[in-house]
Parts: structure tokens; sequence; C-alpha cells
């Protein structure tokens, strides 16, 4: 007789929404962040993100650019953004690797 395996929970469903970008010009890079980190906005290993949930601290996510299909990998390290309609706030490296300057339309999925 085989087990069933059920998982204790899963990973919501995905959402799409508008991304953002922070840490250049605006003081955040170089600072705290909610999960006591210390932000830089061009980290690539691992690609950071903010969220607006402190349940998604520390939690992967993948990022694509609905426009172009590029996708990264990512860690939520802080909490952001504060702009309703907006779902993630990417650090400049991210933004950059998914061709996104300022705003872009992103599917937000966690991976963990």
């Amino acid at each position: 007789m085989a087990a069933l395996i059920v998982p204790l929970s899963r990973p919501a469903a995905a959402e799409v929404c508008v991304a953002s970008q922070y840490g250049v010009g605006d003081g955040y890079h170089g600072r705290r962040t909610a999960s006591g980190s210390i932000f830089n906005t061009y980290a690539r290993e691992p690609y950071t993100i903010a969220r607006p949930s402190r349940a998604d601290l520390g939690r992967r996510f993948r990022i694509t650019n609905l426009r172009n299909g590029a996708s990264i990998e990512a860690l939520s390290t802080d909490l952001g953004p504060f702009i309703a309609g907006r779902c993630v706030d990417l650090g400049r490296a991210g933004a950059d690797t998914l061709q996104i300057g300022g705003l872009g339309l992103v599917r937000v999925e966690r991976l963990d």
C-alpha cells in the first residue's frame, strides 16, 4: 500500500501586476531591509525583491516580464511596494535583466 503524501502548504497562485524598481536614487541602496540584510540593488546572486507581506520574507519567487518573456528567480528580503496596484519592487539588477525601466507588467510566482 502506497503512502499518500500531502504538502502542508502550497505556493500561492501566480499573480499578474505592475512591478517597479527601487534602490537607485531613492536612498534604499545600502540600508537594512525588513529581513535584516543590507539591501544591494545591484545584487544578482540572489536577485532581491520587496513584497507587501511579511509572510513573503525569505521566500523565493519567479518574476516574468510579460512583454518580453524574460524571467528571474529572486529572494524577497524587504517590504514594499507601497503604491496601489503594484505587487513587487525589483532591485536594479533584476529590473535590468527583465528589461524593465521604471514600471512593467509581470507575473509573480512563489517557488517555495
